[in-house]
C-alpha cells in the first residue's frame, strides 16, 4: 500500500476547494474516536461488525483508495453489493489487526497517502474503482463519503459525537450523484421525476424512465415530487443508516409536489453497497 510516511501533503491545487482538508480532518476525527475506544470487540449499532472490525475495514479501504488514486490495479468485487460485501469480509479475514491505536494511525496515514497520490495524478485520467470509472475528484468524494459513513458508525459504537456536517455532505454530492445510476434497484417499469434539495446546498434532479436512472444538474421538467432534506439526514439516508420514515418522523425530510407520496419510496430505489 502506498503511504505518506506521516508527512503532511498539500492538496490545495489537486482537488476542489475544501475537499482535501475535509478528507484529512475526517481521518483525524475518526482517529480521535478510536483513541477513546477501550474495547475493540464492542458492537456497532446497525452493523454486524465490531468497533475493531469497522476500524480495520476503514484502514483497508483508505489504503485501497490511495492505491487507486496512484493508478494501481486493485480489483475489488464487480460493483454489486454482494461482491463488495464478499470482498470486505475477505479483507477482514486476511487482516487480523483490531487494535484501536495502530488502526487509527493507518487510517490517517492512508488518507495522507491518498492526498499525495491525487496531487500527482493526471486530472484527465479516468481511475478504475469498485463502483466504476471516476475522475480523481469523484474518487476523493467517494473516499470522504465512505469515511463519514463509517465515522458515524464508530461514533455510535463508542458513544461519542460524529463528524458529519453540512460542508462535508456537500463535498460528498459529486460521488453520490455519480453512484446513483450504478446502485439503482428500481423496478423496470418505473417512471418518476424527482427534485432533490439539500437544505442550504444543492438542488438536482433524478428521473426514472422505465427503470433507467438519470441524474440531472437541476430540477427535471414536470417534477412530480420535491424532497427537501437536512444535510446530515440526506447523507445518512443515502448510506442506508436512516430510513425515510424515521427521517420524516424527526422532521429531517419534507416532501411536496403533484405526487408527494413518492418521497418515502425514493431511498428504496437504490441499494447502498
Amino acid at each position: 500500500m502506498r503511504r505518506a510516511g506521516g508527512v503532511e501533503t498539500s492538496s490545495g491545487d489537486a482537488l476542489p476547494e475544501g475537499l482535501g482538508r475535509a478528507i484529512r480532518e475526517t481521518a483525524r476525527s475518526i482517529a480521535a474516536l478510536l483513541d477513546g475506544a477501550t474495547d475493540p470487540a464492542a458492537p456497532v449499532p446497525g452493523l454486524e461488525w465490531t468497533v475493531g472490525e469497522t476500524a480495520a475495514h476503514l484502514a483497508l479501504a483508505n489504503g485501497l483508495m490511495a492505491d487507486l488514486a496512484a493508478g494501481q490495479d486493485r480489483p475489488y468485487g464487480d460493483g454489486t453489493p454482494q461482491s463488495l460485501a464478499a470482498a470486505n469480509a475477505r479483507g477482514l479475514t486476511e487482516f487480523p489487526e483490531r487494535g484501536a491505536e495502530p488502526l487509527a494511525a493507518m487510517i490517517v496515514e492512508q488518507a495522507e497517502a491518498f492526498l499525495a497520490a491525487v496531487a500527482e495524478a493526471d486530472p484527465a485520467r479516468t481511475l478504475v474503482t469498485p463502483l466504476g470509472p471516476m475522475t480523481k475528484d469523484v474518487l476523493a468524494s467517494y473516499l470522504l463519503t465512505h469515511m463519514l459513513g463509517h465515522g458515524w458508525d464508530l461514533a455510535r459504537g463508542v458513544g461519542r459525537p460524529h463528524m458529519i456536517d453540512r460542508t462535508r455532505v456537500g463535498l460528498c454530492l459529486p460521488f453520490l450523484k455519480t453512484a446513483m445510476p450504478r446502485v439503482a434497484a428500481a423496478p423496470a417499469g418505473l417512471t418518476a421525476r424527482y427534485t432533490l434539495r439539500v437544505r442550504g446546498g444543492e438542488t438536482f434532479g433524478v428521473t426514472f424512465t422505465e427503470g433507467a436512472v438519470e441524474v440531472l444538474p437541476g430540477p427535471p421538467e414536470r417534477s412530480e415530487c420535491t424532497i427537501l432534506t437536512a444535510p446530515v439526514t440526506f447523507l445518512l439516508i443515502a448510506l442506508g443508516r436512516v430510513g425515510p420514515w424515521q427521517a420524516m418522523a424527526r422532521a429531517g425530510v419534507l416532501a411536496w409536489g403533484r405526487k408527494p407520496w413518492l418521497a418515502p419510496r425514493f431511498p428504496t430505489l437504490f441499494k447502498a453497497p
